[in-house]
């Protein structure tokens, strides 16, 4: 990107001249430079006032502004960081162990999406500023990886951490067991293995100290003098219990004692700058961030100073004249000022420069995009790699939104060729997870349902070829389990004019399964009952009693038959087996039993249409 090109006609006054104000500013600065280079001559020259985009000298702390936008996004820190490291695209230091010649205002920064690390630091520390944080740009050090925006070492922060099998304690008592006799041969054949899977182990421990070697990033020559810039944030304001860093590149939080940053050589916000006069030999681990400790601090301006505010009121006056333009310099924030002109609702919802951003990690890659810009809703994908070279998927991980069907993710486990899709409440079915290797059907679903929602109270259900099993939860009639058995459909091909259940899957049985009804007696209520479909059957078990051991069941074989007139016969001594040893006479009574097969007969009816519902459905 040619920076020189960058039209700057539109900038107001500020930006092109110096003020009284600010001109006392930067002979000050020059000032102190003067002292801090006689007093420190082996440190490195101090970031105080380079050339804005007119090529304008600016002192640093003016070069901020305080900014609140209309976006609750961006009232806390992590909204903020993300926003900025999302919206920018990074660009590296010219020179990686020299501070750079120039500082571009938040507004032209934004207006063209792009910037090296001071860029990103200054536009992140304005609106932390602005959301009311104690926030600080840092003039420093720090390693290469984050110099460079190289995550190729790091784990992705979304990719699932190993399952670490639990130990269970052992118990101070323990029952003696007498041990078994055991086969000498045998023992000796164990002892064998084990000591051939001892020399693999040995083995592949080898092989993975190799590839630890190979893994570790080569040394830099450089370490310790490359410049970087990132944000400070004090504890204190907006309840922030610990200081804290920002890495404007990546928006993520950092302790002050992360080995990553190697030491500061000064910081600055809106009102002041100071330099650190603190040993970094190691890192930031050590350093105090009391910034009104003058032996750790040497502060620039007085507390009384009043510059600062002054060359601010000058810049909110050319603000109000050119309320479209961008304010260069905020001192002190008195009321809200708002960057609606250069950030758009719709720029800030699409926050990545060209449309999508992709970061790489150590065996991951994720990939992130603004809402709407895929048809399908697509706004981020998670890859993850078995090796080291990122050629082997193992895992992609989807993420959605504004979808009609409310998919929310979809996880696809490219070694078992299995998918499964993760709904928000809301879908037409209810769905909530959907397991599936093909959407072909019959080639196996597993769908789990938002069940309170459901008529049926149907909390999950899975299919294959020849089986389907829907589970409950919560039913009046007490039931949990159906299982359905089919046999295998007639081959043929569609004609015109057939039935459009003749190429349906035969059912074959239909099992339910039944949870205890308390207010019925035990011989009453049916734990289970058996519809053999083919061989016109139905098989009934009761639930136990507390004393019982041998549960009472009643099985009709064959119950619809025909006379030779046509007439269905429904029961006769050899059509119905029954074995009730608890009962009452009530259900010795034939009549009883005829009933019962009478309403078993338009359950099975029933059932079967119930069975071709959830078979459409799926």
């Amino acid at each position: 990107f040619d920076w020189s090109s960058i039209d700057t006609s539109h900038l107001p006054p500020s930006y092109k001249t110096n003020s009284r104000q600010e001109k006392k500013l930067l002979h000050i600065a020059d000032h102190f430079l003067q002292q801090y280079t006689h007093v420190c001559p082996d440190r490195k020259p101090l970031f105080l006032h380079p050339v804005n985009e007119c090529g304008v000298e600016k002192f640093v702390s003016t070069t901020l502004r305080p900014t609140l936008l209309p976006y609750s996004e961006l009232y806390h820190w992590s909204g903020c960081a993300s926003f900025v490291s999302n919206y920018l695209t990074m660009e590296p230091l010219k020179c990686p162990i020299t501070l750079p010649s120039s500082l571009y205002s938040p507004t032209t920064i934004l207006k063209y999406q792009r910037g090296n690390c001071f860029d990103f630091t200054v536009l992140l520390c304005s609106l932390l500023i602005g959301a009311g944080y104690d926030a600080y740009c840092v003039h420093g050090y720090a390693t290469q990886e984050i110099c460079a925006l190289d995550q190729t070492q790091d784990l992705c922060p979304l990719k699932k951490p190993q399952e670490v099998p639990v130990m269970k304690k052992s118990r101070k008592y323990k029952v003696k067991i007498v041990a078994e006799p055991q086969s000498k041969f045998e023992l000796q054949q164990k002892a064998k293995k084990k000591e051939e899977a001892e020399d693999v182990r040995k083995k592949e421990e080898e092989e993975e100290v190799v590839t630890e070697v190979q893994e570790k990033p080569k040394r830099d020559p450089l370490h310790g003098l490359r410049v970087h810039a990132w944000v400070l944030v004090l504890s204190g304001k907006r309840k922030v219990p610990e200081t804290f860093f920002i890495n404007p590149f990546t928006g993520n939080s950092h302790n002050t004692t992360d080995e990553c940053f190697l030491g500061i050589e000064s910081i600055w916000n809106h009102r002041n700058y100071w330099v650190n006069m603190q040993d970094c030999r190691k890192g930031c681990k050590d350093l105090s961030f009391d910034l009104s400790d003058a032996i750790c601090w040497e502060i620039m301006l007085p507390e009384s100073n009043k510059l600062l505010a002054e060359s601010s009121e000058r810049d909110m006056d050319d603000m109000v004249s050119d309320p479209n333009s961008g304010s260069h310099a905020v001192g002190m924030l008195k009321e809200s000022i708002f960057l609606t002109p250069l950030l758009h609702t719709a720029e800030f919802e699409n926050q990545y420069a060209q449309g999508k951003k992709v970061i790489l990690y150590k065996q991951a890659k994720l990939e992130k995009w603004a809402p709407y810009v895929n048809e399908d809703g697509l706004v981020e994908r998670l890859t993850i790699y078995g090796d080291l070279d990122c050629t082997e998927v193992v895992e992609v991980t989807e993420w959605f939104k504004n979808r009609e069907d409310m998919l929310d993710m979809r996880e696809t486990n490219k070694q078992t060729q299995l998918t499964t899709d993760y709904f928000k409440p809301g879908h037409p079915l209810l769905l909530k997870a959907h397991t599936y290797t093909s959407l072909e059907p019959e080639t196996g679903h597993t769908m789990e349902f938002y069940h309170k929602a459901r008529a049926d109270d149907l909390r999950k259900r899975v299919e294959s070829a020849t089986e389907m099993t829907e589970y409950f939860v919560g039913r009046d009639d007490f039931l949990h389990i159906r299982h359905v058995e089919f046999g295998e459909k007639e081959n043929g091909t569609d004609m015109a004019g057939t039935r459009p259940d003749v190429h349906l899957r035969p059912i074959v049985q239909i099992k339910e399964c039944f949870h205890r009804n308390p207010e019925k007696p035990a011989d009453e209520d049916v734990e289970e009952r058996i519809f053999m479909i083919e061989d016109d059957s139905i098989q009934l078990t009761y639930h136990l009693e507390d004393h019982d051991t041998i549960a009472s069941k009643v099985a009709f074989f064959r119950a619809i038959q025909r006379d030779r007139k046509g007439e269905e016969i429904f029961l006769t001594r050899d059509t119905c087996v029954k074995y009730q040893p608890w009962s009452s006479e009530k259900h010795k009574n034939v009549l009883h039993l005829y009933k019962l097969l009478w309403e078993l007969r338009k359950e099975q009816k029933e059932l079967k249409h119930q069975v071709r519902e959830s078979e459409a459905e799926v």
